[in-house]
């Protein structure tokens, strides 16, 4: 009959795309701009799986743009590779069969071929062998490990948190920029600034690491490796100490240096060397860098401008001190008024910088002296470290307009928090202009002294902006003399200390310790992503009364809204909630809250109705 002549027929069973050789070759160009962190990886996924749901075969990549998502760039580069494909193959080479299945598809058939003189009666057994070895092929296929090309982004992260769990006493995970200070010297590219052309750097890889489960990250941001990105560092280790190992046998006996000194001499180089930079333990990467450093006698020949285990530092005469102005300080508003005050900086021959500040009007930085490439347009950008001085200028009207704002607290509590140990307030009288506002001149002379007296400003005052170049002037002359003879080292703002003691204790010992001015200014920035903790900080600081160092006190005890509220219910009554916060300490003479902030505060986080 003829239905079962159809039911007996055999179909050929279709492959799971007709293309697989486009296929193959958009998932290698999905994967490897996956691992170099390029935003193309998404365009060539779209394209991936409008060809997976395309039924027809295609004769070249120029057929292909009828699909959606195929454009000309992927169109062309798929015809280049087919063009390459009948290079290698020859021009009878199959196109809608992958190269790794042209031969077994050849023995299935085959096997097919076979299996129709078989009887009948076996085909159904016949058949649930075929799927059951069609299973066991797919199933035989493993996903293959990610490993970081040398020299890349990733393989530099992996190679420095392993060698940094190695190291006695580490604390199991890095900060950023302490780790993209170690990883530098084993990545070919910046970790910070990005190649032309482009916006992505060498950092941009870690959310891949991140991605395959190689990497964690803790809040605040920390980064440290997981069980198994611990054993893939521990191989690329192994090959790279492998690898250092081959270099320097393969080395002359000429240019191979000899770190181990003789007896007679071991004691006074230990001595020169400790006093040049503190003993640390050097990871090979580093060791190799400092032989080549040595002569080979032993002694240092260090550049200017070294590296020591802990991050980077400037030595004495290797960098300048230069005083950085806010933009909007030059550009908007009164033109001729902000114009005023870079003439005089030109007058007085001090060297300024223009640039963007997200905290402040004026700092000073210590920016590496580097020399011009032979060949390149512009020198090589110098490093630069924040100095620990930072001015707010405020003109009277300025401060009655703050004040009456609200930033005015806002730009004190942002000073306080920024890192840097001496902020100034430069305030310009202006005259009578401040009998004209709209903030009697008593309430406006007590809001700088509060700013001096209550929030540890030093508060400079002067008439005009012509006043105001003139001290500029003076205190960049007065940092450049304290700080020419100091070694300034790079410190990570997470590991920052407090205090102006242990500022002037280090400049009076010729070593300082300051904030990479990328750093700082990314963390001043207003508008980032903030944690609950910090939005629940702003929150508390809206109510009238909650300063600063007010709202940092009900952190310490209740970080989140919702640990607050835990709080309250387990008061028994009314009176016992509004008095929860009344006995927190704040500030420098550890005084009370108060009952009375105390009560607003909790009318305001459980009162369901509007506040009365």
């Amino acid at each position: 009959m003829p239905t079962d002549q159809v039911c007996l027929g055999r179909k050929r069973p279709l492959p799971s795309c007709p293309n697989p050789l486009f296929l193959q070759w958009l998932t290698e160009l999905r994967d490897s701009a996956k691992e170099k962190g390029l935003k193309t990886q998404f365009v060539y996924q779209k394209a991936i799986n409008s060809l997976k749901k395309y039924p027809l075969p295609l004769k070249n990549g120029k057929e292909a743009k009828i699909l959606q998502n195929f454009g000309d760039g992927i169109c062309k580069i798929l015809d280049e590779r087919l063009q390459k494909h009948y290079r290698e193959n020859g021009p009878d080479a199959p196109v809608h069969l992958a190269p790794s299945c042209h031969w077994n598809n050849m023995a299935s058939s085959k096997q097919m071929e076979e299996s129709q003189k078989e009887p009948l009666g076996n085909f159904s057994e016949h058949t649930k062998l075929t799927q059951k070895e069609v299973r066991k092929e797919k199933g035989a296929k493993k996903k293959r490990e990610y490993v970081p090309q040398k020299r890349s982004g990733g393989y530099a992260v992996l190679l420095t948190l392993y060698r940094h769990i190695q190291m006695p006493g580490s604390k199991g995970f890095m900060f950023r920029n302490e780790l993209q200070t170690e990883a530098q010297p084993l990545c070919e590219k910046s970790f910070t600034v990005p190649d032309l052309g482009s916006k992505y750097t060498a950092w941009s890889s870690v959310s891949t690491l991140i991605q395959k489960e190689l990497v964690k990250t803790h809040n605040p941001a920390r980064y440290s490796l997981t069980d198994q990105g611990l054993s893939l560092a521990e191989k690329l280790d192994s090959e790279e100490t492998g690898t250092l190992h081959e270099d320097v046998d393969s080395q002359d006996g000429q240019n191979v240096v000899d770190l181990t000194l003789e007896e007679e001499d071991e004691d006074e180089e230990k001595e020169s060397w400790s006093s040049e930079r503190p003993a640390v333990a050097l990871p090979v990467n580093q060791a190799r860098g400092l032989s080549s450093e040595l002569d080979p006698m032993g002694k240092s020949q260090t550049s200017e401008t070294g590296r020591t285990a802990m991050g980077w530092h400037l030595s004495p005469g290797s960098y300048d001190i230069v005083l950085c102005v806010d933009l909007c300080e030059t550009t908007g508003g009164s033109s001729v008024r902000k114009q005023e005050l870079v003439k005089e900086l030109q007058r007085n021959s001090v060297t300024f910088d223009v640039r963007k500040l997200n905290v402040g009007d004026f700092l000073w930085v210590a920016r590496e002296r580097v020399t011009p490439v032979p060949g390149q347009l512009r020198p090589p950008v110098g490093k630069e470290l924040v100095l620990d001085y930072i001015i707010e200028r405020k003109r009277m009207d300025d401060l009655c307009g703050s004040i009456i704002d609200g930033r005015f607290r806002e730009q004190k509590f942002r000073l306080k928090r920024c890192g840097l140990r001496k902020p100034i307030y430069l305030v310009e009288e202006c005259g009578s202009a401040a009998a004209h506002l709209s903030i009697p001149e008593s309430t406006l002379q007590q809001a700088i002294v509060n700013t001096q007296v209550v929030d540890g400003f030093f508060v400079k005052r002067v008439q005009d902006a012509k006043e105001s170049a003139a001290y500029l002037t003076i205190m960049t002359r007065y940092l450049q003399k304290l700080y020419q003879n100091c070694t300034l080292f790079c410190r990570s703002r997470e590991l920052e200390g407090d205090g102006e003691a242990e500022s002037e204790k280090m400049v009076a010992n010729l070593s300082c310790s300051l904030m990479a001015f990328t750093e700082f200014n990314y963390g001043a920035i207003k508008n980032k992503c903030q944690t609950v903790r910090e939005v629940f900080a702003r929150q508390l600081m809206q109510i009238s009364g909650v300063s600063g160092d007010k709202a940092a006190a009900v952190l310490e005890h209740y970080s989140t809204v919702s640990s607050l509220l835990q709080a309250y219910d387990k008061c028994s009554s009314e009176t016992e909630k509004e008095k929860l916060l009344s006995s927190v300490k704040y500030g420098k003479l550890k005084r009370n809250l108060g009952p009375a902030l105390s009560r607003t505060i909790y009318q305001l986080y459980c009162t369901r109705g509007p506040l009365s």
